[in-house]
């Protein structure tokens, strides 16, 4: 067990899992609002670089998407906008952000290339080498078994897919790495607590980020389930790593 998977929202009673659907829930509303406005925008920025690596790097042709802790759809969206995919389906465990998501998708038009399902990373109803390319932002910290989460994703890739993966991450290197330190102690919580109302999902956040396994940890982690190739970097600001892997 990796250390950010004992993390819970709510305390030690009941599953990970529950606790993180039921977070995802209750913040939903002004999920959006609060991920643009913690990281400046540049939770944008950083989407779109692991989109372009996709395109960059992938060796097959990308028709069939699965985007993985999917939330309110952003990620799907820029790479229906980007990528032009035929088809791609999101997935998440907790039904309020995807029906935000499903607004976003209704509104844009695209029911008919975009698909949110609510299904667990750790036994997904796909077939095996389903999809093309996977894409994930911001849920690694948050799935209740990493290990399985990534062999599923290996599964349902074909032979020759890429995962492209972003996920938050410390910063390690001055002067970002103090900066941090006093965003993650006052100015996170605070700003969750005012615009989502739960003072529980944005002290939770900072603890995970900081516990999750980073760089060659998170490698091998990938390799052990079954991926190639993996490599990572950090992104703009020192706060997010971008993971690739081929299957």
């Amino acid at each position: 067990m990796y250390a950010q998977e004992e993390i819970m929202p709510y305390g030690k009673d009941g599953s990970k899992r529950s606790q993180v659907e039921r977070m995802f829930d209750e913040i939903a509303h002004s999920y959006d609002r609060l991920n643009h406005s913690m990281s400046l925008g540049v939770d944008r920025i950083w989407r779109k670089s692991a989109v372009r690596f996709l395109q960059k790097n992938t060796q097959i042709p990308l028709k069939d998407l699965l985007d993985v802790a999917t939330g309110t759809g952003d990620f799907a969206l820029l790479a229906v906008e980007k990528i032009k995919p035929e088809h791609i389906v999101g997935i998440d465990i907790s039904e309020g952000m995807m029906s935000i998501g499903r607004q976003k998708i209704a509104a844009r038009g695209l029911t008919d290339k975009v698909t949110l399902l609510n299904e667990d990373c750790e036994r997904m109803s796909f077939n095996d080498n389903q999809f093309d390319a996977i894409i994930s932002s911001f849920g690694l910290r948050n799935f209740q078994n990493l290990d399985k989460c990534l062999t599923e994703m290996n599964r349902v890739l074909k032979n020759k897919g890429m995962l492209v993966a972003i996920d938050l991450c410390t910063p390690s290197t001055f002067p970002m790495k103090q900066v941090f330190w006093c965003y993650k102690k006052l100015v996170m919580p605070l700003m969750g607590r005012f615009i989502s109302h739960d003072r529980f999902a944005y002290t939770y956040l900072p603890e995970t980020m900081e516990a999750i396994p980073q760089a060659n940890q998170m490698v091998q982690i990938f390799e052990k389930a079954g991926f190639k190739k993996v490599r990572f970097h950090r992104q703009i600001l020192g706060m997010s790593m971008l993971y690739a892997a081929e299957k």
